[in-house]
């Protein structure tokens, strides 16, 4: 749960509102306000991902970690650095993980611009709450590496209980690293279908 809020709090805090600002019928690429952030003299992935910013998220961040410190409190036993090093490059990892299915899902808009595609993924994020490993056996794959929202949460816990094994790290790190180069391929090729306003 801790992990869950945590991710949950970075996406508020401004993955999520960034990318949403792009789809629906008052969204930008419908309306044509994006023409003004294609025109800055900045990268368009980087501009569109990080131009809004909700700060009351940071309440949601601090409760993520605070869920986390208490939970780590009743594991009992002092733990490792190593432990430690493992859970926040696993945490990394689902952040990216987060950051490029959101990234894909928002090119897709540009194909229509007035589904709320990132609104398809928020509810398949809502798994991602519960360990993967309450999941039948099918649905806890699919989670895993079709849309692999219980990577995002469930390898950083196990990183912290000491249960995750180091295959199941460099697969997560690997599969974050694939999806954020594919995510930004897909965005890149669906911003030639965007017609501006002015078009």
């Amino acid at each position: 749960m801790g992990a869950f809020l945590t991710i949950h709090a970075v996406h508020g805090l401004f993955i999520g509102p960034s990318l949403d600002a792009l789809a629906g019928m008052d969204g930008e690429v419908w309306s044509g306000r994006f023409d003004f952030t294609l025109l800055r003299p900045v990268d368009v992935q980087f501009l569109a991902s990080l131009r809004h910013w909700h700060p009351l998220a940071l309440v949601d961040l601090a409760l993520g970690l605070g869920v986390l410190a208490a939970a780590t409190v009743q594991l009992g036993g002092a733990l490792s650095p190593m432990r430690l090093l493992t859970f926040f490059v696993a945490l990394g990892a689902g952040v990216m993980i987060l950051y490029a299915l959101l990234l894909a899902f928002t090119g897709l808009v540009f194909w229509s611009p007035g589904f709320l595609f990132t609104w398809v993924f928020d509810s398949l994020f809502q798994m991602a709450r519960y360990p993967v490993n309450l999941y039948p056996g099918w649905l806890r794959l699919v989670l895993t590496w079709v849309v692999p929202v219980g990577v995002m949460t469930t390898v950083p816990a196990q990183a912290l209980t000491g249960e995750l094994a180091p295959g199941m790290l460099i697969g997560s790190l690997m599969l974050a690293l694939v999806l954020l180069v594919g995510a930004s391929a897909l965005f890149r090729f669906a911003l030639r279908r965007y017609a501006s306003a002015s078009s």
